[in-house]
């Protein structure tokens, strides 16, 4: 066999591998859409979907005074600093009561003064804070019972709701505690992997590009620009010696950065 029929049979398995992947993400994330959605139709129905900001505070004021052991919360995107401000009285009281609590935090926040400092607040009142290039939507999940999730994750301040079924908590959880296993702590930095010289921001743009997504649509996904998802595009298409992004992508993945 030749080395191009070889290589040729190896990229075609690692390409299935990630296909079929990314299909179990996409089917577990259309899942929790779909439960969310129903939900949201019920609660619109029962006059229990939370309106506007000043709702979605005096909900988490009052899940913060409830817990009993844990908080976990992932904060996908930039916060304003208003919001932050909102949330601290009820943050200092939980922790300050012995609650654990676990935040994250996109890797674009490490440049955002206002959040950084509000996640060393957190940090030095005994939380624990990590990044990740994406998280999951934003979510307040209070001792694994109750959460608090947005009505649209594109406008998160139109409204919310208050979760407390099951089927649904348990996904989020598991969206959670994946995203909280492959992030890095804050103060730890993100350095090139050893074996590929490629960062994880680098990686997870290649991933979602990969997946047909357009570069507004990963900006999104990442918590920054368009502008800077094609300098990266850019800097790994001359680092791969790459003309095109398509032949980029399968340099990546003979050169195993995918």
């Amino acid at each position: 066999m030749s080395p191009e029929i070889g290589l040729a049979d190896i990229l075609a398995v690692q390409e299935a591998e990630l296909a079929a992947r990314q299909a179990r993400l996409a089917a577990s994330r259309a899942s929790v859409t779909r439960m969310v959605a129903e939900r949201a139709e019920h609660r619109a129905h029962h006059g229990e979907r939370l309106q506007g900001m000043d709702a979605i505070h005096n909900r988490l004021e009052l899940m913060g005074r409830a817990a009993t052991t844990e908080v976990l919360s992932s904060q996908p995107g930039i916060q304003r600093p208003e919001d932050l401000a909102a949330s601290r009285p009820a943050d200092a009281a939980a922790l300050g009561r012995g609650i654990t609590m676990r935040t994250l935090y996109q890797d674009t926040t490490r440049n955002q003064p206002h959040i950084t400092a509000y996640a060393h607040w957190l940090l030095s009142q005994g939380s624990e804070v990590r990044t990740a290039p994406t998280i999951p939507q934003r979510m307040v999940v209070v001792d694994r019972t109750q959460a608090l999730v947005p009505i649209d994750p594109a406008d998160t301040r139109q409204g919310a709701l208050h979760v407390t079924e099951p089927g649904i908590l348990a996904a989020l959880l598991d969206f959670f505690e994946q995203a909280w296993n492959t992030a890095v702590p804050l103060g730890a930095a993100r350095p090139e992997d050893p074996r590929t010289s490629i960062t994880t921001t680098e990686r997870e743009i290649l991933r979602l590009l990969g997946t047909g997504l357009t570069d507004d649509a990963v900006g999104q996904r990442l918590g920054t620009s368009s502008r800077t998802v094609g300098r990266h595009m850019s800097s790994l298409m001359e680092r791969l010696g790459a003309s095109s992004r398509f032949e980029a992508g399968i340099k990546a993945a003979h050169r195993g950065w995918l």
